[in-house]
């Protein structure tokens, strides 16, 4: 019985090893170049949906926007390189913070419906079709006092879009009785299809993240997406990506939270 036992221990171990050199053999290297990237302070990356587009974990309704819940942060290197040595196959979202209160994101276009692919944000959307879509988002009644279409891709057809969307309470929440003065953000991606010649949301979203702070310390912070830090494809060969960081926010050719 010793003996079988020993066997069976010697044999999970041994499997775990083996699994974990196919993990390392299919690990790859991802170096970031940032240009403008002198203030620095961590870039994290973020494997947010699986190969299907589900969530690979539940979002956290009180993560922090100063602490990225990253899956895995970059040594920094020379000469305004970052890098990842191990990063698993799959699509990566990259995450820069920046000085004080300054936090530059990249993000994805997954399924919101089930069996639909990934939309690639190169895909060019008809302007006819953003401008409807945003000034819907715009004029529709939502819990949330501030609600902001920041960017849009399309399907190849011009069937579906996918937009990604802020929302911000920074009014009188529930949640004044733990936290007075608390204001809440959240990212989420909607769909909007195409049916019989008019475009209508889905009820279902998919939700990127949730924070809940003080709306006196949510106003000073800016909070930038950009579609080039996001879908990174890592596979088994070295990435290679430069980004250049704005020289200052205040231009505002990013969208999202600037302070107000």
């Amino acid at each position: 019985m010793r003996t079988t036992r020993w066997k069976s221990s010697a044999f999970v171990v041994v499997f775990a090893a083996i699994v974990s050199d196919l993990s390392a053999a299919v690990a790859a290297k991802l170096t970031v170049t940032l240009t403008n990237g002198q203030n620095v302070k961590t870039v994290g990356a973020f494997r947010r949906w699986d190969e299907d587009g589900n969530p690979r974990k539940k979002v956290n309704p009180k993560a922090k926007i100063e602490v990225p819940e990253v899956d895995f942060v970059a040594a920094r290197g020379e000469r305004g390189t970052w890098v990842f040595q191990n990063l698993p196959p799959g699509r990566w979202d990259l995450v820069i913070m920046v000085g004080d209160r300054v936090r530059i994101e990249g993000f994805d276009y997954p399924p919101v419906l089930e069996f639909d692919p990934f939309l690639s944000h190169e895909t060019p959307v008809d302007p006819e079709t953003r401008d409807w879509v945003f000034d819907d988002i715009k004029k529709s009644k939502h819990y949330e006092n501030k609600v902001v279409p920041l960017d849009i891709a399309s399907d190849k057809e011009g069937k579906t879009v996918r937009v990604l969307v802020m929302l911000i309470r920074d009014k009188i929440t529930s949640y004044e009785a733990d936290m007075p003065g608390a204001a809440t953000i959240r990212h989420e991606i909607w769909q909007y299809s195409n049916n019989y010649g008019g475009w209508a949301k889905d009820r279902r979203t998919r939700v990127i993240d949730r924070s809940i702070l003080p709306r006196d310390e949510l106003r000073k912070w800016t909070w930038l997406w950009d579609p080039k830090l996001g879908a990174v494809n890592v596979k088994q060969a070295p990435v290679h990506l430069d980004y250049a960081l704005p020289k200052d926010s205040a231009d505002k050719k990013l969208q999202g939270l600037y302070p107000y």
